[in-house]
Parts: structure tokens; sequence; C-alpha cells
């Protein structure tokens, strides 16, 4: 995160502090304040999901297996196209019940709320608020995950829950270092359950994932672990690990004897954290418990180890500390003599990132002062993986981006997708494993940079290590501490040069604790010249010795019997044999173990000569008559050098260099004797042609390397920068291919997820349109078939073929001109309805309306056709029924209406009154079961039958019937069926007259 941002996040903070200016989303009502300050007071967890490419159906999994009420906030960042409208929110809210929000900019975070980043944003979090800016990183150089994932660890500490799902790269690694490093928890999804395993084989692979499951699996993991009190971190619980002190003393005992690094001078609150999270991801409820599980499970101290030692560091961390620091540097670098070595001890590296900031940070100096120091970086660590990592100095893409592009272009070299430091800036530091608390130390260092590790140990412990800074430090060194830490009350040791930047130097005189400076022994000297801890050498130190072990000291010791040595290609001694003391000695100064420096000056140039022939000829070569010195009486020498190898054109690794007497001569004052000088001048004249002979061949030799050398080296170079200029193009367009791909991924999974939806729409659409049995032709602008449903095939002859084909080669069978009145329709956009007839007599309400997108465009014509014929027949037929009725209604004689069944359908109120019944044992009767059967007459029904059938009728029809209650009845009958003009009503209208009183 560049500075901008940082204080464009302090600016943020102090604003979203202050209730009356915070920003509210959009939809959320101002009340709503109140519920979200009682969830920050309350506590509940935030869980930041990291997806990419294929991530999209990790979270479905992930989502459809969380309970609606699970009482955490979960915040989605992904890779997503900056151009494209992001559909992951709605796609989303089909696989949960949460309510699903895509961020905006001062949104406070909510439990069971579900927030997804928006395309072409920065998202961070600050005091539970939502802050969204635009990116500061160019397009395929962003890493959006572990942007928020850092400000989660920072805003919500032991509350922050990291999961890392699907995705390629390695965004939200350094994310989930953050997270672990404030107590909070990981996880990761199984590599084989993703679709891609970048991003989850990266997070897995640094060790402090909690868990690694499948997405679906991981709820339920998650929601045991939240109803872990101590899971929130809260400072007024009373942990578990402080209510067993003695269980706690165990743990530590079993730390250091699995691990060999003890933590009881760790604080306590710190290692309780860290504990009491490992026994919530195991749902452990007390240390006894947790401590039988790990004697069950081994594996689980050094899980709990990594947990412990987790280090939190990028590269040049606090930029305005370093800049400060260099302008220390540059003023103290002036008073230094030139060529003078610089010693700097940094206690706690982790990754290397510090040190190499450091030797970065010099390297820029000594440039701008324009003058050579000899820079020594003792680089340290209790974790021999980080140390591991640091040595290599291979830095992934997202490591550097705190790195500006001068310092990456200038310090470092790409190397298949990462960076690689370089090797000027590598030989300043060296890395060595050690305890700081239980390993002796450096001395005489000029910087000791002890960076966010005080903060970790008790207050006895930095006051002591505090004392041992002073004691290392030479007079006027520098103490370089974290934003976090300072030097409490040793005043008298140090004196501050810059407080906002934690610099101080180190005071001269002061009170020392003799423990304390017992712990700064001097370390032992390695051939390199370089310091290591007792114990521990580098390891091409291990690897020298394990070749002089297994290969070459059996062979020297029965070989060679006069004093040697075994010596690399440098010129390093490696190993001695015998006592060779008398013909070399330590030079004054740095100390350094180059024999070509440590041989006495008699024997320096032939040995010098010695040691090029017999490289460049691969072959022993012998050297006599050397003297080690005219000042006294000395014995002559002879010295052989012979390299290793097992084949003639093997490389040579190692030589070995012989030193042995092979007489005496007798020197005073400088003269030899004058009895001894006369026969010794033919040898000497040969010794001395010998020597010429070496040397102008070792000149022509040496001319003719450099020659050569040097035409190879421009070659070299120019081609070298060729390729670098074209491997920085292609790593550039690498990365942003890969940006790229991620995020058309990532939208090709939404879109496959809307084409689903849009699947089933289409399914259940088109069974609407099956189903409904309505004719349903769509057009294009041309009036072209586009679709026609199967109903329509039943007004004109339409086959699957017939898509395409315009609408006027068609012949329908309609009284319509379907394709006028469609181009009428497409170009007034008027809708068209109307009633028409086909050949057959059947009728259709024809509707002609246009055809409109989402965007409300006008894209053809859809006609449907609605037969209406059964349904205007049962419209005539209720017409004529009321019009029965209203007849009925009105006359006064018997009148009696039946339908095709001969049932009664009413009857009017003389009817009623003159045979004395009700409507309701009247109406839905058949005429032949009313009353007593007195209307069952067979006349009477094969009269009214034939009515039905042949549309007859009948006039007085006698009838006589005695009648219960009213007597002997005489009644002439009528009857006629009732007629509308082309519809056949099926009702027959039934005149009584009674006669019965007539003459």
């Amino acid at each position: 995160m560049t500075m901008v941002a940082r204080k464009s996040e302090k600016i943020f903070a102090k604003k979203a502090a202050k209730p009356a200016s915070r920003k509210l989303a959009k939809g959320r009502r101002t009340s709503d304040s109140a519920a979200v300050s009682e969830d920050r007071k309350d506590g509940f967890h935030i869980v930041g999901i990291g997806a990419s490419a294929g991530g999209l159906k990790a979270l479905e999994n992930f989502f459809s297996a969380m309970p609606s009420n699970c009482g955490m906030s979960f915040i989605v960042v992904s890779h997503l196209d900056p151009k494209h409208t992001s559909m992951l929110p709605d796609l989303l809210g089909r696989y949960t019940k949460i309510m699903v929000d895509q961020a905006q900019d001062g949104m406070s975070v909510e439990r069971n709320h579900i927030y997804v980043i928006p395309p072409n944003k920065e998202m961070t979090l600050v005091r539970g608020t939502l802050v969204l800016r635009k990116p500061s990183e160019p397009h395929g150089q962003r890493f959006p995950i572990n942007t928020f994932l850092r400000s989660l660890a920072r805003d919500q500490k032991q509350r922050a829950i990291c999961i890392i799902l699907s995705g390629t790269g390695t965004d939200g690694t350094l994310g989930l270092r953050a997270v672990k490093a404030e107590g909070g928890m990981a996880m990761a999804q199984a590599t084989a359950s993703a679709e891609y395993d970048g991003m989850p084989r990266s997070a897995i692979a640094t060790g402090l994932v909690d868990d690694v499951l499948p997405a679906e699996k991981m709820p339920a993991r998650l929601v045991k672990y939240v109803s872990d009190p101590n899971s929130k971190g809260d400072p007024q619980i009373v942990t578990r690990t402080e209510q067993s002190p003695e269980a706690m003393e165990e743990l530590f005992r079993l730390l250091e004897s699995q691990t060999g690094h003890g933590f009881s001078s760790y604080k306590k609150s710190t290692i309780s954290r860290r504990v009491e999270r490992r026994m919530a991801s195991h749902n452990i409820k007390s240390l006894s418990s947790y401590l039988r599980f790990i004697q069950r499970n081994p594996a689980e101290i050094h899980t709990l180890f990594r947990d412990l030692l987790i280090g939190v560091t990028h590269f040049f961390r606090d930029p305005e500390a370093f800049k400060s620091l260099s302008k220390v540097l540059n003023t103290t670098l002036r008073k230094r003599p030139e060529d003078s070595t610089l010693r700097i001890w940094s206690p706690g590296c982790s990754t290397g990132e510090e040190p190499y900031s450091l030797a970065i940070l010099l390297h820029e100096c000594m440039n701008k002062l324009k003058r050579h120091f000899r820079v020594q970086i003792f680089a340290t660590d209790i974790d021999s993986q980080a140390i591991k990592m640091a040595r290599a100095g291979v830095y992934a893409a997202r490591v550097v981006t705190e790195l500006t592009a001068a310092r990456l272009k200038g310090f470092f070299l790409e190397d298949n997708g990462a960076y690689r430091v370089k090797q000027e800036i590598r030989d300043m530091v060296i890395f060595a494993e050690q305890d700081l608390i239980r390993d002796p130390a450096f001395s005489k260092l000029d910087l000791i940079t002890c960076r966010n590790l005080l903060i970790y140990l008790e207050p006895k412990l930095q006051k002591q290590l505090l004392r041992l800074f002073h004691y290392a430090l030479n007079p006027g060194g520098l103490l370089f501490l974290g934003t976090s830490e300072s030097i409490g009350n040793f005043t008298n040791l140090f004196s501050p040069v810059d407080k906002k930047s934690k610099i101080f130097r180190r005071k001269n005189g002061g009170a020392f604790d003799n423990e304390a400076v017992g712990k700064f022994l001097a370390r032992p000297v390695t051939h390199a010249g370089t310091e290591v801890a007792p114990g521990r050498p580098g390891k091409g130190q291990d690897d020298k010795r394990a070749v002089v072990t297994n290969v070459t000291e059996k062979m020297l010791l029965e070989k060679y019997t006069s004093p040697s040595v075994l010596i690399n290609q440098k010129g390093e001694i490696v190993y001695a044999f015998g006592h060779t003391g008398k013909y070399l000695e330590l030079p004054q100064g740095h100390a350094a173990l180059n024999i070509r420096e440590m041989a006495y000056p008699g024997i320096k140039d032939g040995l010098a000569a010695a040691f090029h022939e017999s490289a460049i000829r691969k072959k022993r070569v012998v050297v006599e008559g050397l003297i080690l010195s005219p000042e006294a009486e000395l014995n002559r020498i002879k010295i052989s050098v012979e390299p290793l190898h097992g084949k003639p054109d093997d490389s040579v690794e190692m030589m070995v260099v012989t030193f042995e007497d092979v007489g005496s001569v007798e020197m005073k004052g400088g003269t030899p004797k004058r009895g001894r000088a006369t026969g010794r001048g033919p040898q000497l004249e040969r010794e001395l042609e010998a020597t010429r002979e070496r040397l102008k061949r070792s000149i022509e030799e040496v001319e003719l390397s450099n020659e050569e050398l040097k035409s190879a080296n421009e070659e070299s170079q120019s081609t070298n920068e060729e390729l670098q200029s074209a491997n920085e193009e292609l790593e550039t367009s690498k990365e942003e291919l890969q940006s790229i791909n991620e995020e058309l991924v990532t939208v090709n999974a939404e879109l496959q997820g809307k084409i689903d939806e849009l699947t089933v729409m289409n399914d259940d659409v088109r069974n609407l349109l099956d189903n409904t049995n309505i004719a349903t032709i769509f057009l294009d602008k041309q009036l072209r078939i586009k679709r026609f449903t199967p109903a329509a095939t039943k007004i004109v002859n339409l086959i699957p073929t017939d898509i395409g084909r315009p609408l006027n080669h068609l012949v329908f069978n309609l009284e319509l001109p379907v394709h006028a009145e469609a181009k009428k329709v497409l170009e007034t956009l008027i809708p068209n309805e109307m009633e028409v007839r086909n050949n057959e007599g059947r009728s259709y309400l024809s509707r002609i309306m246009p055809y409109r997108t989402v965007d409300d465009l006008v894209d053809g014509v859809v006609i449907t056709f609605t037969d209406i014929t059964e349904s205007k027949k049962a419209l005539a037929q209720q017409e004529m029924l009321e019009y029965l009725k209203s007849i009925v209604a009105t006359v006064r004689d018997s009148l009696v209406v039946l339908d095709g069944d001969l049932k009664v359908i009413t009857a009017s109120r003389s009817f009623y009154q003159t045979f004395q019944v009700q409507p309701e044992s009247t109406e839905g009767v058949l005429l032949y079961e009313l009353g007593d059967g007195q209307w069952n007459i067979p006349s009477l029904r094969e009269l009214l039958e034939k009515i039905l059938t042949t549309n007859a009728s009948f006039q007085d029809f006698g009838v006589e019937h005695d009648f219960p209650g009213i007597g002997h009845k005489k009644m002439l009958l009528n009857a006629r069926r009732v007629h509308r003009e082309g519809i056949d009503t099926g009702r027959i209208l039934l005149a009584i007259e009674d006669t019965t009183g007539a003459l």
C-alpha cells in the first residue's frame, strides 16, 4: 500500500469516528447506525474471502452451506474485469438467504451480511467501515486480496478470518500472513477441489493455514470456531491458559524439548492468544486436553511453533522511517574512512526483506556519496525455514509491490515470474539461524535494526536486550527500532537521533549487566571472514567440509606428509593439515583466510603464479627455491599446487597447496656469505631464468585471457541488455495477460451462471407458451419468422424449416391480411387487436404488438391468435339465458325453461304459485321428477325429445292430472326450442296454460 493510500485511510478513519459525518450505504436508514454501534460493541467475526479464477463455484458451495443466522460478516474480494459490470452479487444471492450487497464507500459492515467488491476498486476496512478508492497500481499488477486482508488484520485483530479459495497466482498469501500475525484464523480450499489451485497452494505453502477443506465443509468449521468466546480476542475474557499456569509451563517445556527454543520469556498475552486460537481451531475446551492432543498428534507442536513465529515483514516497511535512516546514514558515512567496514546486525530478519532493504539503502547512500565501504549485514532469525527463503533471495511478484520501479529494476532480476536479489546486494548480507535469547550475539557493530521484535517479549527481557545492544554497538553506533518500540528508561545508554522514526545513537559509558555482557561472545570466523553462530556453520561451509570428510581427507593424509592446506577457486582456505604457521600468517586489519594474503612476502608471488598456472592447466605445478624472508636465516621452500578432480576434463573445485623445506640459506644484513655464493651462482641463474619464463608465459596467458574476456564481456553485456529488455517486456505482458485471464475466467463463470439461469427461464417460457394453447408467431424487423408455438400450426401450415421465412410467403386461412397489419404495427408501433374468423367458421382474437427488448428497443412483431369460438358460444348462451329469464319473469302465464337434458333452468312466478312449489326444489331437477312424477308423461317426453333433435315444436298438448294440494288440473302445453342466429342455445321454452275452469 502506498503512503498516499495510508494517509487517506487515516483521514477516513478520523471521519469515520464521527457518526455525524459517516456516509450511509444506499437504502440504509440513519437509525441503523445504532444497531451498527451495538454490533461493534458486542463484536463479531469478519471473514475476508479471496477468490479468483474458478472461485464462483467455490463461493456458491460455501454460501449454500452457511446458515443465514451465523452471526458473521463476509466480504468477498475477487479479480474482476474493470470494464465489466459484475453479476456476482446477483449470482450469490441465488444460493444463500444471507443478504448480499455490492460494497459501497462508507458502508458499515454488519453481521449476517455479504459484501462483494465492485469492479475497478481497491477496498480496505477502517473501523468496521468499507473504504473504496481507485486502484493505485496499473491494471495487471494489482493485488486486491492482499490489500484488503492486510486492512482486515489491522482493523479486526483476533476477530479477522481469512479464507483463500480457487484462483491462479499468489494473491492473498501476504494478507493471510498479516491476519495470522494479529492472531486471526486462516483457511484455504483443498487443492483437489479447486478448479485453479494456484492461490490455495501458495497459502498452504506458508504453513500458517489452520484448516484445508473443500468449500462446502468450511461453514461448519467456521461456526464451531466463532462459537468459542476466546476466538474474539476480548481482553475482558479470562483465557483458559491464564487459568492453567502449570499446564502452560508444561507446554513451554514441551515446545523447548521438541523445537530447541524456549518461549517462557515471550509476552504471556501473545502466547496465550496463539495457543487459545489453536485450541479453538480444534474445538478443544481446556489446556490439559490440548496437551493430550499434542501428545497424540506430534505435528501439532510444530504447527504451534510456526504460529508463534509469524513474521510480518516486507521491503522498506514504514518508508518514512527508512527515509530518516537514509539521512542519518548519509551524515555518518561522510565522516568514515573510505573502504572501511560497516558491520550491521538485523535480528529477527524473518524471510530477509528487511536486511535486503538495508543493503539497498546502503548501496544508494554509497552511490550518492561516491564512496565505497565494505558492508557486512548479519541477518539472523530463529525460524530455519525463513532463513532458507532469505538465503535464496527470490521473491514472488506480490512481495515486491512495495518497491519503487527504480529499485525493482536496479536491484532485482526477473526469474520465471519472480524477482531475484542481485548478487552485489546478496553479497552484503550473511544469514544465520540464531536464537536471540540463548545464542551468543555479534559485536563491534555500527548499526542494529531490531524492529517489531521487542514488542513480543516480556519487559525484563526487553531491558536485557537493550543492554546487550549497547554492548554490541561501537561508540556512536545506531539502533533502529520499530514504530511501537522504545528504549524505555535507558536514556543513559542511548540518545535519540530521530524520535519519530525510532533511531537512537549509542552513548559512551553506561552501566552493564554482567550476565547480559556475557551473552555477547565473539563468534568463530569462517573461511570468508564472516561470523556465524557457534555450532551452526553456513551452508557453504557445511558443503566444503563434507567434501573434505567424505572424499579427500583420507587421501590427503595418506599422500601428503608435509604441511598443506585445502583451498577453493578463490584462494580461500577451507582446511589446514599440519603446522602451517611457518609459511602463513593472519594479516592485519579485516580478518580474511585467503592464502595469497596470508603468505609471507618471500613466497607470495611464486605461490600466486603456481596457483594461477595450476588452475588453468588443471595439473600439478611445483615452484622451488623460494625464500620466506631476507631478514633472517630461514629455510628454502618448495611449494606444490595440485587441483583435485576425478578426470582431466572435470572442473576444478579444490586445490591442495603443500609446503616443503628443501634446505637453508644463511643471510646477514640481507647479504649471503661469500663461501656459499660461489657454488650457488649457476643454480640461482637457472631459478631466475625459470622464473622469467613462467612470468612471461603467465603474462602472455593473462593478456590473451583479458582480450578474450573483454570481447566476450562486451558481447555478453550487449546481449544481456537486449535480453533483459525483452524479458521485462515479456514479463509485463505475462503479468497483464495473467490478470486479464483471471478476470475473464471470473466473468465467464458469472456469464455461465447467468446462462444457466436464462436456460431455466427459457424452459419456463417455452412451457408456458406451449401449455396456454395460444397461437403465437414471433417476427423480426424484416417480418421474418423467428419462432412460433405449436398452436400456430392450426392456423397456418408451419414447419420448423420455416424459421427465417418472410411472413408474406405464408398463407393464412383467416379473414385478415396478416402481413399488411403486421407491417402497419411495426411502422406505427400502435398495437392491433381484432376478432377474425377462419374459413371453417371458428373465431379468433388476433393481437399484433411490437416486440420490445429489455432496453425498450423495438426488435420485431409478436402475433397471437386466441381461439374464442367456445367462449363466444358460452357467452351467447349466457345472454340467451338471461334473456329467457327476463321473459319468464315478465309474463303472467306459467313458463318453464329447460336445458338440453330437460332439467329446469328457471320458471315463472306464476308456475311456482300455481303448482305450489319452491324454486329450490325445482331448479336443476328433471321435469319428469318434479313433485310426485306428475309430469312423467310418455307422450310429453316424446314430444320434448323430438324438439331437441329435430328443432320442431308443439302446441296445445292437453294434460290432465291430480296434483297434491291443488287438486285436479287440465292444462294445455306449448313448447318451442329457443334459437339465436348462428348459435344453437340448446334451450326449450315450455308454456303451461291452465284450462281447468274453461268451458
